[in-house]
């Protein structure tokens, strides 16, 4: 009978500090850290105007993948969402994955997504057409001499054995 009152007391302790807990390795990992694109806007040093240019490239072919905008202008700081359209043209199921990268170079470290479509593998059932969104912010610290960013994706086919989980449609993930 102690014992089983031990382990409801236990419980009950654990129910009670596991906000906490989340809490505390959310911020220790910056999983779901819904703050961050406020206080990466939130800076002491001036925003400036920065033109964007987008690309997109498939490496095998099958994916026929482009930025719904090519270009705009953004100021640092400011929270900036695009949209990537991409089609499968294949008869089958495509998993890939995109990679993004940055010109210059060295402008990749200030550029600070918030949410990509690069984060994790895609399936795509034949012919499907998705848009996919990018949502960051460019940082404020970008070097002056910095007046463009070209933030580009190649979009890689994943080999049909290196996949643990099954391809489903569009339809069947929502």
């Amino acid at each position: 009978m102690i014992g089983l009152l031990a382990v409801i007391a236990g419980s009950l302790i654990f129910v009670s500090v596991q906000p906490s807990l989340y809490r505390a390795f959310c911020e220790w990992t910056g999983l779901y850290d819904i703050d961050r694109a406020e206080r990466l806007a939130e800076s002491s040093l001036a925003a400036r105007p920065v033109t964007l240019e987008f690309d997109a490239n498939s490496h095998e072919g099958g994916l026929r993948f482009r930025p719904e905008t090519a270009s705009l202008v953004v100021k640092t700081g400011d929270i900036v969402h695009v949209t990537y359209r991409i089609e499968n043209t294949r008869n089958t199921t495509v998993i890939g994955q995109a990679v993004p990268s940055y010109g210059p170079q060295h402008a990749g470290g200030y550029v600070k997504k918030l949410d990509c479509f690069c984060f994790k593998q895609q399936t795509f059932a034949p012919h499907e057409v998705r848009e996919m969104p990018v949502v960051f912010v460019l940082d404020k610290k970008l070097p002056d001499d910095v007046n463009t960013v070209t933030l580009s994706y190649t979009f890689f086919e994943v080999p049909a054995g290196s996949v643990r989980a099954s391809a489903k449609p569009a339809e069947d993930r929502m």
